[in-house]
């Protein structure tokens, strides 16, 4: 039994996608439809952008969930995909979404570019920063941004894996949390370059205006389970999907807690979905008995394929 997951924004590297879209006529129409949905060549900067512009938030966001949809269907041209679960972190919730039939793949684009655009709008109007710590289990790491709180916002953003928890909030507290759990003593404490405090209560404008767009969008009760990063539990068909996205800007991915809720489901290989092997290595650090495939190209996706027929 396996599990599909998409990463998260982070993940993206220039190139993504390109050589299974010269392979896989599915995966170039998904590049084109973006492209004639987002008006502008998104694909073009998957294939051949600089590092430094997909990190922007504004193409790094719709990029990773066109990725996405792309290498998922590539798969179904060599085999039909029985999967047991899906999720995704963050963004990467949204092609999760897009693979259990909650969204249309078209309107999954549409949510993550406005996703997207409000979330880079709220950090201009409130800057912050991010940071992963590691080595120091998440009970110290929330008592340390509790303590750091007096300087000014911080929280707790993702936790990843057992020894791996990321932070977010106002620079100045997110640099004194930072000191406070070295203190207490994390391993490292590694400065993420993002563009703002994601998953943290400095989104709150975007959460707002996100939830207007929401509002606007078609909803269906999931095919099969998806592991919401908001509540590490399964949607159902009495989801509140508006607020459960909404909420998601401002609270913390619970993707610890999402893999062992994976595991418990019947999963047991996990099958990644993106440009890099980054929730295949916190998947591992997790649940150690685990196994996991990456499709970051062509050859992978063939041995996926055929892992998954045998």
């Amino acid at each position: 039994m396996y599990a599909l997951v998409f990463p998260g924004q982070g993940s993206q590297t220039p190139g993504m996608g390109r050589e299974i879209a010269e392979a896989f006529a599915s995966a170039q129409r998904v590049y084109e439809e973006a492209d004639e949905i987002l008006g502008y060549r998104l694909s073009t900067l998957c294939f051949e952008g600089s590092e430094e512009e997909l990190r922007q938030t504004v193409h790094a966001q719709p990029a990773l969930i066109e990725t996405g949809e792309a290498k998922w269907q590539a798969l179904n041209e060599l085999l039909e995909l029985i999967h047991v679960c899906v999720a995704g972190h963050s963004v990467g919730e949204y092609a999760a979404l897009v693979a259990s039939g909650v969204l249309q793949w078209q309107d999954g684009l549409r949510l993550v570019r406005a996703r997207a655009e409000s979330m880079q709008a709220a950090a201009e109007i409130a800057p912050g920063s991010m940071a992963a710590v590691l080595g120091l289990d998440a009970e110290a790491v929330e008592a340390a941004c509790i303590q750091a709180s007096s300087t000014g916002v911080v929280c707790v953003a993702n936790y990843n894996c057992p020894g791996q928890v990321v932070i977010s909030g106002e620079v100045d507290a997110v640099t004194h949390a930072s000191e406070l759990c070295k203190a207490r003593g994390a391993k490292r404490v590694v400065p993420l370059r993002v563009s703002g405090a994601f998953h943290s209560p400095l989104m709150q404008t975007a959460a707002e205006r996100f939830r207007q767009v929401l509002q606007e969008t078609a909803f269906r009760p999931p095919k099969i389970p998806v592991v919401a990063n908001r509540t590490a539990d399964v949607l159902d068909v009495k989801t509140d999907f508006t607020a459960l996205l909404t909420e998601q800007l401002l609270h913390a991915v619970r993707w610890e807690e999402s893999v062992f809720r994976m595991w418990e489901l019947g999963a047991r290989l996990f099958l990644e979905l993106g440009p890099g092997d980054v929730l295949s290595g916190l998947i591992k650090r997790t649940v150690v008995e685990a196994q996991t495939l990456t499709v970051r190209n062509v050859e992978e996706l063939r041995r996926a394929a055929q892992i998954l027929q045998e």
